[in-house]
């Protein structure tokens, strides 16, 4: 997914966000429902674009990526080592580090 198509999504959700030179920071207000949003073991890359920042005033509902709530989710997807999965999600700029 580009950074493009990810703003396309918060805007029709309502989800208020700013830019920040290569970043797309979520302000907005409270919990932020991603649901559909799907991680793609071919190339093992995910749906979320690079640069994606959560600074919301709730939870971040990511179901689809980790398989349940984030805040239940132990690190794991079935066969990928959990590490590696952190360490890859990271890279990407999902997490600020």
């Amino acid at each position: 997914m580009t950074q493009e198509e990810f703003i396309d999504i918060l805007d029709k959700k309502g989800y208020s966000y700013k830019i920040r030179g290569n970043k797309i920071i979520v302000t907005h207000g409270g919990s932020v429902l991603l649901d559909s949003l799907s991680l793609s073991f071919s190339g093992f890359s995910t749906s979320l674009p690079s640069g994606v920042v959560f600074r919301n005033g709730g939870d971040v509902y990511l179901d689809a990526l980790t398989g349940g709530n984030f805040t239940k989710w132990k690190g794991n997807i079935e066969g990928i080592d959990p590490k590696r999965l952190l360490s890859f999600m990271i890279s990407k700029g999902l997490f600020e580090r």
